[in-house]
């Protein structure tokens, strides 16, 4: 059992690669500060950027996950999420990618229409 209790922390190879990416340009913008550098702040905030953009796309391709807990099966961090073709109901990222996924999102949120029972036997 971990220091969190049993719970689903969202990890993901979408927000550890994001994390890194960021990690990485505040680290340099920073050290690009104290140097007074400044290209090289500019090429750290930069790289924070990209780290948005590197996530979100991961993301869209399937490697985030939606919002809220997710399966048990789910948990590890290598595992694709199957949903992120169509896009995820409550999830601004899919809606802002385009009109495509808006519309699988709308779709997917709606419920299904039941059809009327066979009457007879056929």
């Amino acid at each position: 059992m971990s220091a969190h209790g049993h719970v689903d922390l969202g990890h993901t190879v979408a927000g550890w690669t994001g994390t890194a990416l960021a990690l990485l340009g505040t680290a340099g913008a920073g050290a690009a500060v104290c140097a007074g550098w400044a290209p090289g702040v500019w090429a750290g905030l930069g790289l924070v950027l990209g780290a948005a953009l590197v996530t979100w796309l991961l993301h869209l391709v399937g490697w985030g996950k939606p919002s809220g807990p997710r399966p048990e099966a789910e948990w590890d961090w290598r595992v694709r999420d199957s949903a992120a073709r169509t896009g995820h109901a409550d999830c601004l990222g899919c809606r802002v990618s385009g009109p495509r996924r808006a519309a699988a999102t709308a779709l997917a949120a709606r419920p299904a229409a039941s059809l009327p029972a066979a009457e007879g036997g056929a």
